[in-house]
């Protein structure tokens, strides 16, 4: 595959680094940026461990070329508290108790977020349809839901 300038703006800051296109984003992330909230599970876009927002959508980083989202704007994890609706759902994570062994809860946070900027009061199916793809060993749904409304309600 080619190796070529890849142009991407992460939480903000413009990034230019050279990788090959078909590299996934989360390894480009990762590996290249230095951006390691953004965490591998599974690999085949299962889990939700890697969910980042691409243009304001959440993706699975884990299975996306770099080179399929170019000039975009990615929030990672890390990103989310550049705006207020990220640093009310990391609050309400905290206040909440969410995680306990914390693996998936990166992505469950991005993807709270971009759920909450496109229902700004979901129900409780609404949680659930944007977090079922979602896996938390760890069993913290209820925890999760809660702080989504918290949030919410911020």
């Amino acid at each position: 595959m080619t190796k070529r300038k890849q142009r991407l703006v992460v939480n903000g800051t413009p990034v230019v680094i050279v990788a090959e296109d078909d590299m996934p984003l989360l390894w480009f992330l990762r590996e290249l940026v230095g951006m390691t909230g953004t965490k591998f599970g599974c690999g085949i876009a299962q889990c939700g461990a890697c969910t980042v927002l691409v243009r304001g959508a959440p993706v699975r980083s884990c299975v996306t070329p770099v080179a399929t989202v170019a000039g975009s704007e990615i929030v990672t994890v890390e990103g989310l508290l550049r705006s207020g609706l990220g640093a009310r759902v990391r609050r309400a994570w905290i206040d909440e108790n969410v995680p306990q062994c914390g693996y998936c809860q990166s992505g469950m946070q991005v993807e709270a977020v971009a759920l909450l900027a496109r229902i700004p009061r979901p129900t409780d199916a609404d949680i659930d349809a944007a977090l079922g793809g979602h896996i938390c060993r760890c069993g913290t749904y209820l925890r999760i839901r809660r702080a989504i409304t918290a949030a919410a309600e911020a």
